[in-house]
């Protein structure tokens, strides 16, 4: 092919069509993703630092709350009138509410979880059913019953007294005479193995003291009593650090008035029946506060009950206020499974005697832990070979009143 001049002098390249320019973004498509991600997370930024709700994030659960129903029953206290409406917010419940209460067992720190009132009527829709008060235990004189807007209580009558008629079965001509031992086993009635195996396996003179809490304390109070078990009610009480150690629902505080008090202290007095007497569950500032301290016992006393301190408080003010009310008394001695594991609790028992021997008379308290049902069954048994003699809690008691 024969090139011409005017194509030797074109330049290079001008005889190829023009290709169209393509119009070019200023970003490319990774880039406009990492925009649109930083766009995100501004957003999402902003949500978290300017939304009001505190709880934004955390895990949540949703749970139905029963309102209280309506009684038109009246307070059994004397003197309690309508309470403002401030007051109102300490009211207490009515029997037929449901809750849930976590108990915390002190040394192992094993919760359990219970539930409090209701039942499966108050589901149903059967209110009657639901508001129903705790049934009447068998084996109870009806002559020392009295009723309450939550159930029966306990009151004396033609001299009758619950302390005695409900007190445990024991030589006391022979206890006079030898030192004695009584053990107070508490925080029963939360737990049914743990409770029934208190029963079950400690001898009949080691008494049992029952918390207010349970789907039916009663039913398990009943069984203690039919192994011939005498049982102590536990009311909780306000311990120092409450609210961040709390004993649960119904609990007697320094911050409530008297009238509110004494309806709480029946709440709890209603859920079983067939006890000699009362005892503090927790409550080293309730015990050691006079003002409110003393109309509780003046209460148990006038309901002809013993009130027993477990000892835990050492400013409590129950010997004195117990005194004025020349009501039993009895205070612990020695608290036997603080280390709960098998040596410590040996030693602990091991002081109970010298106290014994050395005062005559000695009071221990511990939890139904299984070490401590098993290191107190194994001691028991040999107790009376070593001249000391196991008896209940009110034998204890009207000793220590009269020595």
């Amino acid at each position: 092919m024969t090139e011409t001049a005017d194509d030797l002098s074109a330049p290079l390249g001008q005889d190829k069509p023009r290709r169209k320019r393509r119009l070019r973004l200023p970003f490319t498509a990774m880039q406009a993703l990492a925009v649109m991600l930083g766009l995100f997370l501004v957003a999402f930024a902003g949500f978290a630092i300017f939304n009001k709700d505190p709880l934004g994030g955390e895990p949540m659960t949703r749970i139905a709350i029963r309102e209280p129903r309506a009684t038109d029953e009246k307070p059994a206290a004397a003197g309690l009138g309508q309470e403002s409406k401030h007051e109102a917010k300490e009211a207490p419940k009515q029997a037929g509410e449901q809750k849930t209460v976590t108990m915390i067992d002190g040394s192992t720190g094993t919760r359990h979880d219970v539930v409090i009132g209701g039942g499966d009527a108050a589901d149903k829709g059967d209110a009657a059913a639901a508001s129903a008060p705790p049934p009447v235990m068998a084996g109870i004189d009806p002559k020392l019953l009295e009723k309450s807007r939550y159930g029966m209580i306990p009151v004396t009558a033609e001299g009758a007294k619950p302390f005695n008629v409900y007190a445990a079965d024991a030589d006391r001509a022979k206890a006079a005479k030898m030192p004695v031992v009584a053990i107070l086993i508490g925080g029963l009635g939360v737990g049914a193995a743990k409770t029934t195996d208190a029963i079950m396996r400690l001898p009949p003179a080691v008494t049992l003291a029952f918390t207010p809490y349970g789907a039916d304390p009663g039913k398990l109070a009943e069984r203690a009593r039919a192994q011939r078990h005498e049982i102590f009610l536990q009311i909780p009480m306000e311990p120092y650090d409450f609210p961040d150690n709390d004993p649960g629902p119904q609990t007697l505080l320094t911050s409530l008035t008297t009238d509110q008090n004494m309806d709480r202290l029946y709440w709890h007095l209603s859920r079983m029946q067939g006890y000699a007497g009362l005892t503090n569950f927790m409550g080293a500032r309730f015990v050691a506060t006079d003002a409110a301290m003393q109309p509780i016992i003046r209460e148990a006393a006038k309901r002809g009950l013993g009130f027993f301190d477990d000892g835990s408080s050492p400013r409590s003010i129950a010997p004195q206020a117990a005194a004025s009310q020349a009501m039993p008394f009895g205070k612990g001695d020695i608290a036997i499974d603080v280390v709960p594991t098998p040596a410590e609790i040996d030693r602990a028992l091991n002081k109970l005697e010298s106290v014994a021997r050395e005062r005559g008379v000695a009071i221990g308290t511990a939890s139904a832990l299984p070490v401590s049902i098993e290191r107190i069954g194994s001691w028991t048994k040999t107790l009376s070979d070593r001249g000391i003699l196991l008896v209940p809690l009110t034998t204890a008691m009207l000793k220590s009143k009269s020595s």
